[in-house]
């Protein structure tokens, strides 16, 4: 049996987009592919008083495994427990519960993809941080840096290889927007590779695979559908906050790049009208306020879906920020992109080579 562990320098990294692709290659490939959580820092209350982990499921969905949700997550860091491991001072330890359930999940894989931490000090005060896992787990480990410039990208594969050390088997630099990508293969990558940290992928930036679907900011909103709930898998590219006069809301409504939802209170009828008459994709109204009728008729001839939101126009926007550009592969069209762009940008050979997997 084979493992991967996957894990980043930072969040939004594209840990679990990368985790899902390679699981669904190695099915392609006829192996029987397993996926464990070993620690989970964000509690996801599915029902209630029933912790589970978000990611996890969603890859247990995409991925046909039959294994139950709790058995993919070694330890969910629930409030309770953290409060229990520091009460219980030194002598606690969650890693057996961890290596229990691993084994249980590896026992019948061929390989076992292994979705780590958003950072490598995640569970450090518990001693469950990436490191320490994968040590107790014997797994080699694969490192995310999510690009912001050629320094911090470069600092994040050398911080990588200094801690995780030599069970690191390589690094993947993600988010790599069009106009950096040269520079970083033609100089960043060489002098890194030069320093012993592999670099196993340079991924390109693409807009869409950072977009949100309008289901999904409907589940972040708990939002209303007042037109168009068919339409959830629209993806949205950038928003537009209303809360200007209509005169300067439409040309910046039409400068705005790609596909775009437009956020204003549910009283600006006004915002509302110029809008619709853009290329907006979606639209959604703050302070459970209502439109007028005249909006929704227009929104449906324009095939664009209305959500309602109970919050003001701020709390909505914050909403969404620590969501958006978040990469989820929910929708088919961006899963397939991703994996082209892995199939082109990342070398599926040198990681197999340093896997052992024929």
């Amino acid at each position: 049996m084979k493992a991967l562990y996957v894990t980043s320098l930072h969040r939004f990294s594209g840990k679990t987009a990368v985790c899902l692709a390679l699981g669904r290659r190695f099915q392609k490939e006829g192996l029987r592919v397993g996926y464990f959580k070993p620690i989970s820092a964000v509690p996801w209350e599915l029902m209630p008083g029933r912790l589970l982990d978000e990611d996890a499921d969603f890859v247990r969905r995409t991925l046909g495994l039959g294994e139950r949700l709790e058995d993919l997550v070694g330890v969910v860091l629930t409030p309770e427990m953290v409060h229990d491991a520091f009460t219980a001072g030194p002598e606690c330890d969650l890693l057996p519960q961890v290596l229990e359930k691993y084994e249980r999940v590896a026992a019948d894989k061929d390989i076992v993809v292994l979705d780590g931490g958003a950072s490598l000090r995640e569970g450090l005060s518990l001693r469950v941080d990436p490191v320490r896992v994968a040590e107790a787990l014997d797994v080699p480990t694969m490192a995310m840096i999510r690009f912001r410039n050629h320094v911090s990208a470069a600092d994040a594969c050398i911080a990588a290889c200094q801690q995780v050390g030599e069970r690191l088997i390589g690094t993947v630099v993600n988010v790599v927007p069009d106009e950096e990508m040269d520079f970083f293969e033609r100089v960043c990558r060489p002098g890194l590779e030069q320093r012993g940290v592999p670099v196993l992928g340079t991924i390109p930036m693409r807009p869409q695979l950072q977009a949100i679907s309008v289901g999904e900011l409907a589940d972040v909103l708990s939002a209303e559908f007042l037109a168009l709930p068919a339409r959830r898998d629209v993806l949205i590219e950038s928003l537009i906050v209303g809360a200007m006069s209509a005169e300067k809301a439409l040309p910046r409504i039409r400068r705005a790049p790609g596909t775009k939802a437009v956020i204003t209170g549910g009283d600006r009828a006004d915002i509302q009208l110029v809008a619709l008459e853009t290329t907006i994709q979606c639209l959604i109204l703050t302070g459970h306020l209502r439109p007028m009728p005249e909006v929704l008729r227009r929104a449906e001839q324009c095939g664009v879906p209305v959500l309602l939101v109970r919050t003001n126009t701020m709390e909505t926007v914050e909403s969404i920020e620590r969501v958006f550009g978040k990469t989820r592969l929910g929708q088919a069209t961006k899963l397939e992109q991703f994996e082209a762009l892995l199939e082109e940008y990342f070398d599926f050979q040198r990681l197999y080579l340093k896997m052992g997997v024929g």
